[in-house]
């Protein structure tokens, strides 16, 4: 989440490669919601929808432990295409939890969502910031980035967004000096070492993670660098001689991935750092469908690592 301009209000911005027209009706129809909706694990049942100011959204969320969450959105203000005002997280027995603004706008073919929610309180904004990001929700706008990516260009892909409190040029030397990079990408519990590393556009790296009992080693080859604003690479387990391999614990993984990092400042202290992860070259069937099964738990690898990331730069603030 960035900084909002006041302090009891919480604040979500995304741009999806999609013209403005897909990414309203994705949110608006029903049946496309109910591909995305909600934290990982969650689906959603509709019961009514009547989208114009006064006009209400019933709907049931299933948590992935049975559990249902009943929820009445109430409409305020509906542009379409352009602006949505709603109230959230009420029902006919319970008050809402917060009023919700979202601003629509298209600029060379993609879509900028901008969400602001606002709270009766500061420190209710900050408790309820702890249990957005405890729950997962904002997985919900990572989702919604694969749907549009499927929708759009028919590719399955995984994504994951995060804000650090750092300038965009920290951020970016993160990912691209070995020494920052091997601190904190591992997954929680590995340790990474790089025995080659060559970052550039047309350079490659050559590293292993291990636990301890496992390790992994991997190449990376980088095919785009545009400081301090996008790095592009992918990606292939190997042997400890650098022969690409299947991954140790799941042969059926996807040989080769590609990952597009972007950075984007949102204040001068603040920066949102986007992951979208593919595979590509030749992929069978069954290795898309294995990938596309493992998204949650690419979430919890890379929240892993997230928090790694974030507590690195804590340290180096303070």
């Amino acid at each position: 989440m960035s900084t909002a301009t006041n302090a009891n209000e919480l604040k979500i911005t995304r741009v999806y490669d999609a013209p403005v027209r897909a990414v309203w009706e994705a949110w608006t129809d029903p049946a496309q919601v109910a591909q995305w909706w909600g934290p990982r694990g969650f689906t959603i049942t509709t019961h009514s929808k009547d989208l114009r100011p006064g006009g209400h959204w019933s709907y049931t969320m299933h948590g992935p432990d049975g559990t249902d969450y009943e929820n009445k959105t109430l409409y305020y203000e509906v542009e379409e295409c352009a602006r949505l005002v709603y109230d959230h997280g009420g029902n006919d027995d319970r008050p809402p939890l917060f009023r919700v603004t979202v601003l629509f706008s298209e600029s060379d073919g993609k879509t900028t969502m901008d969400m602001t929610m606002t709270l009766p309180s500061p420190e209710a904004a900050a408790e309820t910031a702890k249990f957005i990001k405890k729950a997962g929700g904002n997985g919900t706008w990572d989702r919604l980035a694969e749907y549009i990516d499927k929708t759009q260009s028919g590719r399955e892909s995984f994504f994951i967004t995060r804000s650090f409190r750092a300038p965009i040029d920290v951020l970016f030397a993160m990912w691209t000096e070995p020494g920052h990079f091997s601190q904190w990408l591992a997954p929680a519990g590995f340790t990474m070492e790089f025995h080659d590393a060559d970052i550039r556009p047309g350079g490659s790296t050559f590293y292993s993670m291990t636990n301890g009992q496992l390790t992994m080693y991997g190449r990376a080859e980088y095919q785009e660098i545009e400081k301090p604003s996008r790095i592009v690479y992918t990606q292939q387990f190997c042997d400890e001689q650098g022969n690409v391999s299947r991954h140790p614990l799941a042969p059926v993984w996807p040989e080769t991935m590609r990952t597009e990092v972007l950075f984007t400042s949102e204040g001068p202290n603040e920066t949102r750092v986007t992951v979208r992860w593919e595979p590509c070259g030749e992929v069978k069937p069954e290795e898309i469908e294995v990938f596309k099964q493992a998204r949650g738990g690419m979430t919890q690898g890379w929240t892993g690592s997230f928090d790694k990331l974030e507590a690195k730069i804590a340290g180096s603030q303070e």
